[in-house]
């Protein structure tokens, strides 16, 4: 295809050549978006400032909002934070997958000072995705990979999302197909470090239930006591359309356009089946769909707030805001 059309040519299959393209421009300090199993990524050095601030600059984000940093691996996590016994059992159980530990950051960190926004803490992430940790085990690097839209707007889980929202703000997208789980990894925040009580935190809701780490942890989560941004996805307003959204409609109102969820149906549907995992995975792109869509209004059906649900209704509320 002629190279005069960057549209064209910026998203490639990700196979070994295009991972190899990758790694040469994360190399160089630039950003290329890439497919986890949560939503697609605008990764960059973790290591160089230039690079960070490239993430920053692309996306428009806040810098006060920090990054999580993508490991391939507990030794190199370890390089980065301090993890204690509860740090190891969650690492065990859940990496690599969509769980992110805030921990408290080590002093020696190979990190630039922008990734954590100048907090004693530091987010990571070891991902399952076969592109995202073949670049990592490729490139040699870590990687500081937000998601890859621009800040604020709905979350992109297929490469088409990311291209029509950066465009050829990132110069290369590598097309991993659409994300399975669909909505960004869990966080959680470890406290107390070395004291005598220790404790967690839910900081942001995803893929994995946060009965099944209080079940690890044999103990409950502490609850939220402030509004410090110490991880992605905390913003009040954040994952929105351009359009004003309705929560908890059973039908379209006057220039709506209803997205459904089991029995109530819509012009389109989270999982007819009330399935959700199925409703998850199709969250981000049904907003995609409406947003798109000639109506000036978006509506959601009710979803329950049990296991997955919680995670579905922290987007959608934070959406709607």
């Amino acid at each position: 295809m002629p190279a005069s059309k960057p549209s064209d040519t910026q998203i490639m299959p990700a196979d070994d050549a295009a991972i190899a393209r990758a790694v040469a421009i994360l190399r160089e300090g630039r950003p290329v978006a890439l497919p986890t199993e949560t939503v697609y990524g605008l990764a960059a050095d973790a290591a160089r400032a230039d690079a960070v601030a490239a993430i920053y600059r692309t996306k428009g984000r806040p810098d006060f909002n920090p990054l999580i940093v993508h490991v391939p691996d507990m030794d190199a996590a370890r390089r980065l934070a301090f993890f204690d016994e509860r740090a190891e059992k969650l690492g065990q159980a859940f990496w690599p997958g969509p769980l992110t530990l805030v921990l408290p950051l080590a002093d020696d960190a190979s990190v630039a000072p922008a990734v954590t926004a100048g907090l004693a803490t530091i987010a990571l992430r070891c991902p399952a995705h076969p592109v995202m940790r073949g670049v990592l085990t490729a490139g040699g690097m870590l990687l500081a990979a937000p998601s890859a839209n621009r800040s604020g707007g709905i979350s992109p889980t297929t490469a088409a999302h990311v291209a029509a929202s950066l465009g050829d703000a990132v110069p290369l997208i590598l097309d991993g197909g659409p994300c399975t789980a669909g909505l960004e990894s869990t966080i959680v925040a470890l406290r107390n470090f070395g004291g005598a009580a220790a404790g967690w935190q839910l900081l942001r809701p995803g893929p994995i239930d946060p009965a099944e780490i209080a079940a690890l942890l044999g103990e409950a989560p502490l609850p939220l006591t402030d509004h410090a941004i110490e991880a992605p996805g905390q913003l009040a307003s954040h994952y929105a359309p351009s359009k004003p959204v309705r929560l908890g409609a059973a039908q379209a109102g006057p220039d709506e356009w209803l997205i459904g969820f089991g029995e109530v149906q819509g012009d389109d549907t989270l999982s007819a089946a009330g399935d959700l995992a199925e409703a998850a995975a199709n969250l981000y792109a049904a907003l995609h769909r409406a947003d798109a869509s000639p109506r000036l209004r978006i509506a959601v059906a009710p979803v329950p707030g049990d296991g997955m649900g919680a995670a579905i209704n922290d987007r959608l509320r934070r959406a709607a805001a």
